[in-house]
């Protein structure tokens, strides 16, 4: 099967679109070459990009598929106009629709997420980030209180990842705290982590997997023996049922999913902050 091309145009940084887009081409069993192409915010810009795309339509010999997201009107009809593409105009399929229901046009606002470095939501990023990774892998335990959420779990089992995604989607302030083997031979929680019981959460994976993943890391390692794995995994989540700590199995879950599950969870007060 030919690789099709898909290419994700905004004014802005273009994340948005590419996240859409990629996730409606997810539903389809077949291979994509993603192009994400920012900041195309004049009709002298959009020519170039059109050059690139029908380019790319004569050297596939299949069309591209293009997501865009232009606020300035002009920019987007000489975009939809010459361009040799199956395309998808987010905002006017979006935009025109609110436009006749609410009864008024949209401000066509070019890089309307620029002004979000102002916003208190912003900033609660900025800080959860900060604070991440000062707690990643139980580096401190320092302002515990002061945290959303704690992950807890084996080594290499998705606890950093998963804390950077909440700070940075969601202004969680997440610390990761590793469970180690004198964790397990205490058969109790980590001193530190005892008082804050009601903020834990425990992610587990499949042993083989672990196995895997600290073979990259560590090969031929004790610490990735498949055996230790195992014995890892199984006294992580007998200590999670023991002492009460909601868990899940990162093993076959994405982190946008482990983080959703989380925050259902936890529903953590920070969510229903103002965030502008």
């Amino acid at each position: 099967m030919s690789v099709r091309t898909a290419f994700f145009i905004s004014d802005g940084t273009g994340i948005t679109v590419e996240a859409f887009g990629a996730a409606m081409l997810k539903q389809f069993a077949i291979p994509i070459r993603q192009v994400r192409i920012p900041f195309v915010d004049s009709v002298d810009k959009v020519y170039q990009i059109i050059k690139q795309i029908n380019q790319t339509m004569e050297t596939d010999g299949i069309k591209p598929i293009v997501f865009s997201t232009m606020a300035t009107p002009e920019v987007a009809k000489v975009l939809h106009d010459n361009v040799k593409a199956l395309h998808f105009d987010m905002l006017k399929m979006i935009v025109d629709p609110l436009e006749k229901e609410l009864g008024m046009e949209s401000n066509h606002y070019v890089g309307r997420f620029s002004d979000t470095a102002q916003s208190k939501s912003y900033q609660q990023r900025i800080e959860a980030i900060n604070y991440s990774l000062e707690h990643d892998d139980g580096q401190s335990s320092r302002n515990l209180e002061i945290a959303d959420v704690i992950l807890v779990g084996v080594s290499r089992s998705g606890k950093t990842p998963t804390s950077i995604y909440l700070a940075m989607q969601y202004g969680i302030k997440a610390a990761n705290y590793p469970l180690i083997p004198e964790d397990f031979e205490r058969h109790t929680l980590p001193p530190a982590l005892k008082e804050f019981r009601s903020k834990l959460f425990g992610l587990s994976i499949d042993p083989i997997r672990l196995s895997e993943i600290r073979n990259e890391r560590r090969p031929g390692s004790r610490y990735a023996d498949l055996l230790n794995c195992r014995e890892e995994v199984a006294a992580a989540e007998a200590m999670m049922r023991r002492e009460g700590i909601r868990w899940l199995s990162t093993t076959t879950k994405s982190i946008e999913e482990i983080a959703t599950t989380i925050l259902q969870e936890l529903k953590p007060d920070r969510l229903g902050t103002e965030s502008a």
